[in-house]
């Protein structure tokens, strides 16, 4: 059944990313790669691999970004992104709610996320990973989709407030509150999957410290070179 899922009150805080390559999946997460392709960046609606637990098991699929896809915003309702879940209100927003207390957890691979800095006066892109230049994984939610070729995931990215963040702090525009994605530590990635409660999951939802990453200036490639896949 398709839902309505509510505006958000502000712009969702990442809405680009790049995506963990396929020989990282089994490199770095020990999981091996779905068959179907993904674009290195990603954005709304593209597909893009996610790992989630099923019947006990990690493994990895293909998800398009976004928990609500475009197509399935009903006609007549104006569209609203869902690549973003505020964690402070998770459990209380119809678009998040349900994968949240059923505890649709996963794991986003990527490389790096996209976000823009106004320190110059005007939007800059910028480039935002770890410092030690590893893939990593963002806590986020997945749902499944009925379709007429049959079953699709979507997924989004779980946010913190990062106001008081060294780092994160430092985009989006001026006079907006400041947001940073869960970045799970690698250590953490099979127990945040195994989960069994919103309390459980709720103590994994921390931001990342700002020693351990690393930003810089990365202006947008040519729109020709998006549609490289991995």
């Amino acid at each position: 059944m398709t839902i309505i899922a509510e505006r958000l009150p502000e712009p969702p805080m990442c809405t680009n990313y790049a995506a963990a390559r396929r020989d990282q999946l089994f490199k770095h997460y020990g999981i091996e790669p779905p068959d179907s392709p993904w674009r290195d960046d990603v954005y709304k609606d593209y597909p893009a691999p996610i790992i989630r637990r099923v019947d006990g098991a990690e493994r990895a699929d293909v998800a398009t970004f976004g928990i609500v896809p475009r197509k399935h915003i009903p006609e007549g309702v104006k569209l609203f992104d869902t690549m973003n879940a505020r964690s402070e209100t998770v459990g209380e927003k119809r678009s998040f709610s349900g994968a949240w207390k059923k505890q649709q957890l996963c794991l986003i691979p990527a490389e790096a996320f996209y976000e823009p800095n106004y320190e110059s006066g005007k939007a800059v892109r910028w480039r935002i990973g770890l410092a030690s230049g590893e893939p990593f994984a963002i806590a986020g939610l997945w749902r499944e989709w009925s379709e007429p070729e049959g079953p699709a995931l979507s997924f989004t990215m779980l946010t913190l407030n990062a106001d008081e963040h060294p780092l994160m702090n430092r985009f989006h525009a001026p006079g907006k509150e400041k947001r940073g994605v869960v970045i799970l530590p690698r250590e953490a990635y099979s127990d945040w999957l195994a989960c069994r409660s919103m309390d459980e999951a709720r103590s994994f939802l921390n931001l990342m410290p700002a020693d351990k990453m690393h930003a810089e200036a990365f202006p947008a490639p040519p729109r020709a070179a998006r549609a490289a896949t991995a």
